[in-house]
This record gives C-alpha cells, structure tokens and sequence, in this order.
C-alpha cells in the first residue's frame, strides 16, 4: 500500500539528456554542450538552481522537440556546474522527486516545463519489510558475482530500509537499457519496484553464474591441455630413446637441409641451426626466430638452375619483336648469349641501361629475360635510403628479414636469374647507411660469388645472377659503382623511330586496350607524325602513347555512341578534334634573325632541349647580371666569356674601357628551371658579342661548347641528345667544338641528312659561323665588325639603350 501525497505542479527549466535516466536521491554528473541545454542550465542556476531531467527518445537527435521527449523525468537540485575550456559544462545534480510533465513551452531557446511531482509514500508492512530484505541480500550477491562493481561502496550505498530510496539506490547502479531504466522510474509505486528490480536481479545472478563456470571450464581444459602437451613431449622423448614412431618435423627440415645442394659451411651452419631448434621449447620466442632462420636458408635456391636458351638467332627475333632500333644494345646481348655458348661457367654481367624516361630500359631487360629463357626479377630502388633494404637486418632484431636481393632471389627460385635493380640512380643517403655502397659488392664480379647478407650470415653465390640496373643520369651513381657495370648508354628516339614504334606497338596496344579494332581506327603516317611534332616533346615515347590512348578512348566512345559501323582515318586535320589545340610548335622557323638573341642547346635527365640566351646593354657602371637561376658552372662560363669580349675589345671594334659606362644583362628563359653546366659558354659568349657589334644572330642556328678565356672551343657530352632536341625544334644548322667530330658516328644518318653540323676549334669560327654577317678579317689577322658596335656613349648609343 501507498499513498499519493498532494500533487503540485512547478514550472522550471527543461533539459533533455541522452543515453541516461536519472534517478531521485542519486548525485549524477554529466557534460552539457547544446546551446539549448546549456541556456537551460543557466536559466535554472539564476533562479532557485532546479532543472527538470527527462530522457530522450533518440540518442541522435540534437534538437528534441517536447514529444520526442518522455514525460516522466526527475526534478533535480544543482549542486555544482564547471565551464570547461572547450565550452561545454560539466554539471553536478542530485535527482529531488519523480514529476511529470504537464505542458512544455520554448522560452528565448530552451524549454520551458510545467510539471507535476510524483511523490509517493509506502506504507510499512511485514511484507514490505521481507520484500527490502530480500531485494537487499539479492542486490549483495550481484555485487559478489560483479568483477566491475566496488563492493564495499555499493553494500553501503543500499543498506536503507526506505523501499523508494532502495530501489531508486539500485537501478541508478544497474547495467540496464535506457527503455527499461525508464521503465523503472515511471513506476511510482515503491513495492511495485522493488519487485521489478527482485526478477532483473535474479535473472542477471543466473547470467554471472552462467559466465562463472564457463570461465572455470575453459580453465579447466586449458589446465588438461598443458597436461596432455606435456605428456605427449614426454611420450616423444620415450619414443626417441626406443627408437620407435613417425619422422618428426624436424626429421623432415633435416631431410629438405641435406638435399638442397648448400656449401659445405652452409650446411653446417644450418645444421648447427637445427640442433638448438631441436633443443628448444617449440613454444619459445627463440625457437620462433631459429625456425624462421631456416624457413629462409631452405627457401632460397642453392642449386636449382633454369635451362638457358642459347639460340641466338631465337633471341635476336624475340627481341627485334618487342623493341624497334636499340642495335647497339640489341649487339652487347646477343654477344653475352654468344659467350655462353662458349664458355661452361662464365661469369655474370653486369649490365647497366642509361637514358631517359619513356626510351625502354624496364620492357628491354623483361625482353632479356624472355630471350634467355630465365626467371625475371625486379627490385626499384627509387628512393631507398636504408642500407638493410640490400642486405637485410641482423636476427637479434625484432621482425628482422632478408634484404631485397635474397627476398628477390626466393622469388625467382633458381640461381641464375635475370634481376633487374631499377631506378640505381635515384637512391639516397642517410644515418641508416649507404645502400650504393651495399650494392658495390652485388655488382662486382670478383666479389658476388660470396655476398653476406645480414640475416642469413652464410655466403650466398650471386655470380650466376644477369644483373641490369637502370638509370636516367649517371652523376648521381657514385663512381666506385659505376665502375662495376657495362654502361650502355639508350638516347632519345629520332621521330622516324618513333613512328615506326607507334605503328608497331603503341596503336596495337592501345587497340586491345579500349577493344578498338583496325577497322575502325586507323593512323596515316601523316597523323602519327603530326602528334609526335605538335603534341609531344620527349625522349622517348610515353608522351607519344598517352596521346595514342587519349584518341583510341575517343573512338571507342563514337564507336558505342554511333554503332560498330563508325570509322575513321587518324590525319593531320581531325587530331584537334581528339587532342585539342596543338601543344608544340617549330617556332624557332618563324623567327628572326635579333640582337643578343643565341640559340643554345642543353642536355637534361629526360633528353636534349633548346635554350635560349638573351643580351641586352643599359647606361651604367660596368656590372654584369646573370639571370634564369644559372648554377655556379654557368655563371663562371659567362664570366670567361665576359674575359674573352674584353681581351679582344680592338678586334671587336669596341673602346677598350667600354664596360665602365655600360651594364651587360644575360638572361636565360625559363627562369623558374635551374640550369648548369659549362656547354652554354659558346652561346653565351656569341649573345654578348651579338649585343655590342649590333649583329643579329642567325635564327635557324644553335650552338653547344664550353669556352675559355683564349677563346678555345672544348668539347661537351649529350651530343645525340642534344642533336634530337634541335632536330625536334627545327633547327637544321648546329655548331659543335671540333673534338666532338667523333660523336657524330653515333648519330642516325636520317638526323645527319637534314644537319649542317658545323665545327668550330675557337671563338672566331664561331662567330664567322653564327652572326648574320660574317666578321671581315684585316690584313693583320685583326677582326672588325661589318656594323658600327656598341661604345658605351650615352649619345650615340642612344637608340640601343632605349
């Protein structure tokens, strides 16, 4: 029995929580941070400090309107409130009474709640009392059985003989779902309660007596486990000492160890191995470390060997198929393939493939591969900065494996692999180590015979091993390792190699690629050439084959759009309807011939390129400036020149102390691009002397060669490359230094054919050659110029300056 006391009704602030119910009598924090919660909370702290606590249905919802809300919540005091540095508060409450809601009112953003107490009050009974003892003893038991509960503080807690206190007590601590500890605080009836929470009590004892003795089963079977382990080890020794049983596995490691073929010291080495694995306990960190040692020592290959394909004429078809031109190459792997034939164990090339980007270093060492009928293999070293990467980490460390070259050589499974190192150029050096120097002794011939790796620590016979490394630059490959290789050296394509590369396999490629037939698609000589002049300025050929695919993914979308029936002719006139506007020009054919304007070519990572050197003269006080972020070799090349102009002032003509009244400014396009390099001394040398004789430069020209105070002419690198690139640029008269005649055999004679190669041993060939008008030359061996030069005269060099 209980009775209802007078009912009253308050208007307070409302605040809805989540995920939480809050009971009478319980001291409850919680984190407020909506802006309607909080200015609830702050309304309620102005006035008598009482806040209405009701729950919300949805957990998710931000913003609850009033019947989203449930109605029976509690009527809570608060006793303390926290501004924390990230806005929110942190509030302290103590529920007071039950109250239910009667209406609910949105007051200047926050809710407003006229609500009504639940108090009840229970009669004491003798039933009632045996009910508070027993929800008593059976809470005390749940707190036995809890492992996450404090038991001295919660016995405290619910030792009270108030039935509304006591239930209030334990289902505040209980693990319930929000819908049932709802359910709980909307019972206003104490007994009613009480009785609720005896059956959620029971049946949460039932549950940790259930989790009890699951745990002391599994505790019991890992117990006989151990026990029948240890029984079975002892069972194996007897059996050992008897002679009786099956191989073990051990007997099986130490039959795979003995039929390998390893060196002698290898096999003792991993039979010594295999002993301390034997003694060790299988379930020991070490015995873990020492079994996976010998999961590598019997992985990596020691004797087994693929059967090389000797045909030479077999290769040289396979590799004529996949690659177009590359002779020279082509020659020095047929030449090893011979040598095979003649030699039973001869030793193992190093090859080493330098070019740029796009030219087929990668595909011709695959091709390498098919032609000799070995394994192929492929490591990139772009970016590797740890020396472990080549030779593998100690065993003392934790997760410890082989380096790349034993990892590459269990993947390739047999002793004479073709193993590519890609990118060799692009590695790195740092606290970790050196990994090129790691790398000096996989590629000496002398020495890979007996490479140690630091996780195996036995000698491993890398002789049988083709290495092939690949590089676009060879400054960057420290030189005790490129004398270890066969440079071979892959310049840029001509655009008649190019072509016939398209033709052969980038159409064919691209073809398959979007399922485009032949018939639907096809490229005139015309249209490839036209994409190679106006739509791509490279190297080699990648450039040339994203363009190819750009237009086979068109067609293919006609082809969908319009039919199986749609097709076209690739030509000079609809490739802007595939490719856009054009990307490249000849612009150097449409020039003029200008003042202090030479044409110079350069070599870069990726090919030759054209560079242009400006000149100009100003009023002032004898300064030189260099322009176009030139490195240190450039600036001193402009610097010889500037020494050669001013030894020669009385056969160029000019006062011999012009460069006090005048300022020369040399300028090299491209300004955001660093430039070096000593092979731009001619050019710049020819654009100053251009500049103060007033002689135009010759449009159609462009020059390379490094220049020296007596205004001798050296020769330079990169001539092929340099050669493609103007002949790219269309550019048909190009002066080399003498010494550089002998390049020129290296040279196709189609790029010869459409040359004027011009050599000059001095500066004075140069500019006989380079000016517009030839330098006439005095009976004296004096040179003046044709035109009235430059003399530093304010007056009379007044139009110049301006």
């Amino acid at each position: 029995m209980f009775n209802r006391e007078k009912q009253e009704i308050k208007r307070v602030p409302m605040m809805p929580v989540r995920d939480m119910v809050i009971f009478p009598l319980q001291m409850t924090p919680f984190i407020v941070g909506r802006e309607a919660s909080v200015r609830a909370l702050e309304e309620a702290l102005a006035g008598e400090k009482k806040i209405f606590l009701a729950t919300q249905h949805d957990a998710s919802v931000d913003d609850p309107k009033a019947e989203e809300i449930y109605a029976v919540g509690t009527l809570a005091n608060i006793v303390q409130s926290v501004k924390l540095p990230d806005g929110n508060i942190r509030v302290l409450v103590e529920g007071v009474e039950r109250a239910q809601t009667v209406s609910v009112a949105n007051e200047e953003g926050f809710l407003r709640a006229s609500v009504r107490v639940l108090a009840a009050r229970s009669e004491s009974t003798p039933q009632t009392d045996q009910l508070v003892q027993k929800t008593a003893a059976l809470y005390e038991q749940f707190i036995k059985l809890s492992q996450s509960m404090n038991y001295e503080t919660m016995i405290a807690a619910a030792r009270v003989e108030d039935p509304s206190r006591l239930s209030d007590t334990i289902a505040a601590n209980l693990q319930l779902p929000v819908d049932e500890k709802q359910e709980l605080l909307e019972m206003a009836d104490p007994v009613e309660r009480l009785n609720r929470i005896s059956d959620i009590l029971e049946i949460e004892i039932e549950k940790l007596n259930v989790d009890r003795n699951i745990n002391t089963r599994v505790k019991r079977q890992m117990e006989r486990a151990q026990k029948e382990y240890y029984l079975n080890e002892k069972l194996k020794a007897i059996q050992k000492e008897l002679g009786r049983g099956e191989k073990s596995e051990i007997d099986e490691l130490r039959k795979k160890i003995d039929s390998l073929g390893m060196s002698k010291e290898v096999h003792e080495k991993a039979v010594q191995e295999l002993k301390r694995l034997e003694m060790m306990p299988p379930m020991s960190a070490e015995s873990t470390v020492s079994r996976n040692y010998l999961d590598w020592l019997i992985a990596v290959p020691w004797k087994k060997r693929s059967k090389e394909i000797r045909d030479i004429l077999a290769a040289e078809k396979i590799l004529n198929d996949e690659h177009y031109g590359l002779e020279k190459v082509k020659e020095r792997i047929l030449e090893f393939l011979a040598v095979r034939q003649l030699v039973k164990n001869p030793k193992g090339s190093i090859l080493c493939f330098v070019g740029p980007p796009g030219v087929g270093k990668t595909s011709l060492a695959t091709s390498i591969g098919r032609a000799t009928g070995r394994k192929f293999v492929r490591v990139s070293l772009g970016g590797v900065r740890d020396e472990a990467e080549v030779r593998g980490h100690r065993r003392t460390y934790i997760g410890a494996l082989p380096g790349q070259i034993i990892q590459m050589m269990k993947k390739a499974g047999t002793v004479n692999p073709i193993f590519v190192l890609d990118e060799v150029d692009k590695m790195s050096t740092d606290f970790r180590g050196d990994p090129s120097s790691a790398l000096m002794e996989v590629l000496d011939p002398e020495l890979n015979h007996a490479f140690v790796d630091h996780y195996l620590d036995v000698e491993y016979d890398l002789s049988k091993v083709m290495f092939v490394c690949t590089a676009n630059v060879l400054h960057t490959i420290p030189q005790p390792l490129q004398d270890r290789m066969e440079i071979l050296r892959i310049p840029g394509y001509t655009e008649q190699e190019k072509m016939e590369i398209a033709k052969r396999f980038l159409v064919r490629k691209a073809r398959q690629a979007c399922g485009v037939s032949d018939k639907q698609m096809n490229f005139t000589d015309d249209g490839l050439l036209h994409i190679i002049r106006h739509y791509t300025h490279e190297a080699g050929v990648r450039s040339l084959e994203r363009e190819i695919q750009n237009i086979t993914r068109k067609v293919a979308r006609k082809v969908v759009t319009e039919g199986p029936a749609f097709a076209v002719t690739i030509v000079p006139e609809n490739i802007k309807d595939f490719l856009g506007i054009l990307k490249y020009r000849e612009m150097w054919l449409e020039k003029k011939n200008e003042i202090g304007l030479a044409t110079g070519l350069a070599w870069t990572e990726v090919g030759g390129c054209v560079l242009s050197t400006e000149t100009t003269l100003m009023e002032g006080k004898g300064r030189l400036t260099l322009t176009g972020k030139l490195g240190d070799v450039m600036q001193e090349s402009a610097q010889a020149a500037m020494s050669y102009i001013r030894s020669r002032t009385a056969q160029f003509g000019l006062p011999k102390d012009f460069y006090r009244n005048v300022e020369i400014h040399v300028h090299v396009p491209e300004g955001a691009i660093p430039k070096d390099g000593p092979s731009a001394g001619i050019t710049i040398c020819t654009s100053m002397v251009s500049a103060l004789t007033r002689i135009p430069v010759r449009c159609d020209l462009a020059m390379t060669g490094e220049i020296t105070l007596r205004g001798k002419v050296l020769p330079i690198g990169g001539v092929k490359e340099k050669l493609l690139a103007a002949h790219r640029m269309g550019l048909r008269t190009i002066i080399l230094p003498k010494d550089n005649e002998k390049d020129l055999a290296d040279i196709p004679q189609e790029i010869l054919s459409s040359l004027t190669i011009q050599l000059a041993e001095t500066m004075d060939d140069v500019l006989q050659i380079a000016l517009e008008r030839p330098i006439v030359i005095t009976e004296n061996g004096a040179i003046a110029p044709v035109a009235e030069p430059f003399t530093g005269s304010a007056e009379k060099d007044k139009s110049l300056t301006n």
